[in-house]
């Protein structure tokens, strides 16, 4: 394929992106927020919510649910988004705050967080799958909105870099788990070091729950790989 090909392909695909903006958009809405999450499912870490504001012009080419991308092409996304953005943040919750409130509401925290990290009051929330009640702004939830919005994509998309940057680091603080491949999913190689050292301060014990009443024996379908 020709780069021409290939980025006609890509300005379609951010067309059939841009639907829910757009329809916003037509009824005077201009500052219109996506938010998404990442990282309901490991073992280990937190979960990262991003929120962010895409101009109504934005240009960018190739933004898509996160999971469709390589690392490599995250980064420079991210990269891409980050400079272009009206603004954008990032919300935490940590694996204690999720072994307190579970993992959905946990979820849905990180989301607001970053929601109230945003330094511009956006008009129009539109969040991927999940509703916000506690949010005081008119919101849309879409089912697997990070494939079919452009913002809600690009959330995803910061907050996958955010979080596994943030894993990095904990696979230096905390080595013997592979945290820098497996983000803290469940592979062969974590449970491999749960067996050898038992669990560490970001494991998530509310999920390991099982795994420890067995004695610390894991089970093939709990081993999950990373997106």
């Amino acid at each position: 394929m020709t780069n021409e090909k290939r980025n006609q392909k890509l300005r379609q695909r951010r067309l059939e992106m841009r639907r829910y903006e757009e329809a916003l958009q037509d009824t005077g809405v201009s500052l219109i927020a996506g938010v998404d999450e990442v990282g309901r499912g490991p073992l280990a870490g937190p979960v990262a919510a991003a929120a962010v504001i895409l101009p109504p012009n934005c240009g960018i080419l190739g933004i898509d649910d996160s999971k469709k991308l390589s690392a490599s092409r995250r980064e420079s996304l991210a990269s891409e988004i980050r400079r272009e953005a009206i603004c954008w943040a990032i919300g935490w919750c940590d694996s204690e705050r999720i072994d307190r409130i579970n993992i959905l509401q946990a979820t849905k925290e990180a989301m607001i967080l970053a929601l109230q990290g945003l330094p511009v009051r956006p008009q129009h929330v539109l969040v991927d799958a999940l509703s916000l009640p506690e949010l005081d702004l008119p919101q849309t939830a879409i089912i697997r909105g990070d494939s079919l919005s452009v913002s809600i994509a690009a959330a995803s998309i910061l907050a996958k870099v955010a979080r596994d940057a943030r894993m990095q680091e904990y696979h230096i603080a905390y080595p013997g788990y592979a945290f820098d491949r497996n983000k803290g999913y469940g592979t062969r190689a974590h449970f491999e070091g749960l067996e050898r050292q038992g669990l560490c301060p970001i494991h998530r014990r509310s999920f390991l729950q099982k795994y420890m009443e067995r004695g610390n024996q894991w089970t093939v379908n709990e081993s999950i790989d990373p997106k």
